[in-house]
């Protein structure tokens, strides 16, 4: 896969059409989301790209959980542990990693990255805590 953006998927079945999200690190392809006001279940799937070198926030999130696949490249993840203290790994194709409510995380690419992101339906749940881009 290379650094161009995808086309919309056809065949969408979710409540809200998927669509693709510039950032300044690359981009996200929501390919679907999904939730259920009265259960407050539900899930979001996301295509996310990362230009070799670029990182994404330093974040955590207070209630989303998501887990995060690598398609393709290699990654730099730092994730808090039980302790708070960020603990980093470098990650290839085929490694995921889960992030919880409360941890800090971020992921640098060492190469173009390709990610698969699953998580709960809380996608305005970011607090960045540091920024390469200026984003608050």
């Amino acid at each position: 896969m290379s650094d161009k953006k995808l086309a919309k998927p056809k065949g969408h079945g979710g409540l809200s059409p998927p669509y693709l999200v510039d950032k300044p690190w690359g981009w996200e392809n929501w390919l679907e989301f999904w939730g259920d006001s009265k259960t407050g279940r539900g899930y979001c799937l996301k295509l996310i790209f990362l230009k070799a070198n670029k990182k994404s926030s330093l974040q955590y999130h207070k209630r989303k959980v998501e887990t995060q696949y690598i398609i393709k490249g290699r990654a730099e993840i730092s994730l808090g542990n039980d302790n708070g203290v960020l603990e980093k790994k470098t990650l290839e194709e085929g490694d995921f990693f889960t992030v919880i409510p409360g941890r800090k995380h971020r992921v640098t690419a060492l190469t173009n990255l390709t990610l698969l992101e699953v998580s709960t339906p809380e996608i305005n749940d970011v607090v960045r805590i540091k920024d390469n881009y200026g984003r608050a």
